[in-house]
């Protein structure tokens, strides 16, 4: 699409990022497998040996390609089983006992460091969202795809700057940050928007 060629970062640009991600991502690996392992004990406890302790799904990539994304499981094994995709609310009460505790801590996100890895995602960009609801948010937001301008993050601006969103108004002003992000996105801004993410998840503020 010819707006993804008009915010293209320069080659240095791509490489600075793709360094940043590595090395952040090799330290908090160093940092958090310890964390992982608890999660994997506590999911497998609760759950019992049957159960998955990850869950892929698939999200919107960079250029609109999609990829499967790594989580924790925090939900219950059959959130899901009509096949429809629904936004998580405040209460959902799909969300385990397990679940609400690594969600709150952001323990839960903490596979998606592979993600990082592989090259599907950045340390910081925009949330990825699944298909079906990326296709839908493109239909009724305009310039939604913009921000599959660059690869979707861990973190990111608008995560910082907008509740959690569980519906398509949030969506819309999440947009605004996402958008920002895309276009004035540096070295700074990635380790700002990285200091400030360890803040919220130390005082737990905004997770679902």
């Amino acid at each position: 699409t010819d707006f993804f060629f008009f915010f293209d970062a320069t080659p240095s640009r791509k490489m600075s990022k793709r360094l940043f991600d590595f090395g952040s991502t090799a330290v908090l690996l160093v940092f958090t497998w310890l964390l992982m392992l608890l999660a994997v004990l506590a999911i497998r406890i609760e759950s019992g040996s049957g159960a998955p302790i990850l869950y892929r799904q698939e999200r919107v990539g960079e250029r609109g390609k999609p990829f499967q994304l790594i989580k924790f499981r925090s939900m219950r094994t059959d959130a899901e089983k009509d096949g429809v995709a629904r936004w998580a609310s405040k209460e959902d009460d799909r969300v385990t006992r397990t679940g609400r505790f690594i969600r709150k801590v952001r323990i839960d996100e903490l596979p998606q460091l592979w993600n990082v890895l592989r090259g599907d995602m950045s340390l910081i960009g925009p949330r990825p969202e699944r298909p079906h609801f990326v296709e839908e948010l493109e239909k009724k937001i305009q310039y939604y795809g913009l921000r599959h301008c660059v690869k979707p993050g861990l973190a990111g601006w608008a995560q910082l700057n907008y509740p959690y969103g569980a519906d398509e108004k949030d969506a819309a002003e999440k947009l605004k940050y996402d958008l920002f992000y895309v276009k004035n996105h540096n070295f700074t801004l990635d380790l700002i928007i990285l200091i400030q993410t360890f803040e919220v998840v130390l005082f737990r503020r905004g997770a679902r």
